[in-house]
């Protein structure tokens, strides 16, 4: 790991709260694993998943006051789902704070949590890393997801997309048209 880096996670340890900074760290070395896998740069899939979260250091409607202070342009459906919001926050932080430059970097922290249609290999790594992470809770289809993200990124996306649309949908709650455009985009 870089001196960069390690200062980067110094600091994130002291922002984020305990249980977020150990996904945060169980993210980054998933991510350099898919990295590995796929061929991917090492070094871009640990900062990406080192910073994916940096956004979440506070409320939801702290992050919409920063949003509005940097200038940061929610759409709708993120204003109704401030879940979301963290995603184009860290990407601002990752940029101006963390002084990264690699705009693959800050696209991967962008759609970690919607995916998009066309997803660079970063951005599905770090989109999939997010979702099968070790610390993440036992849910439906975790396994299997796991199972295959190793042989199959795009089937991998795919399936935690899907699921993603079905709890928010069964849960009653609303799903962001992104999220849909990504679960259609890679159903093979």
């Amino acid at each position: 790991m870089t001196e960069e880096l390690k200062d980067i996670r110094k600091d994130l340890s002291k922002k984020l709260k305990k249980e977020r900074f150990e996904h945060t760290i169980g993210v980054m070395y998933t991510a350099s694993s898919l990295a590995m896998c796929y061929d991917e740069d090492i070094q871009k899939a640990l900062t990406a998943g080192l910073l994916h979260d940096c956004g979440k250091y506070c409320s939801s409607k702290d992050q919409i006051k920063l949003c509005r202070k940097y200038k940061i342009s929610l759409t709708d459906s993120e204003l109704e789902m401030p879940a979301l919001i963290h995603a184009k926050l860290g990407a601002y932080l990752a940029r101006h704070e963390y002084k990264i430059e690699d705009q693959d970097i800050i696209d991967a922290i962008t759609y970690h949590t919607t995916g998009r249609p066309g997803m660079t290999l970063l951005e599905k790594i770090i989109y999939i890393a997010d979702y099968i992470e070790p610390n993440r809770k036992l849910i439906p289809g975790l396994a299997e997801i796991r199972s295959i993200v190793f042989q199959d990124i795009d089937r991998a996306v795919y399936l935690s997309a899907q699921r993603t649309v079905r709890y928010l949908k069964d849960g009653g709650r609303a799903v962001d048209p992104m999220t849909i455009s990504t679960c259609e985009y890679y159903k093979k």
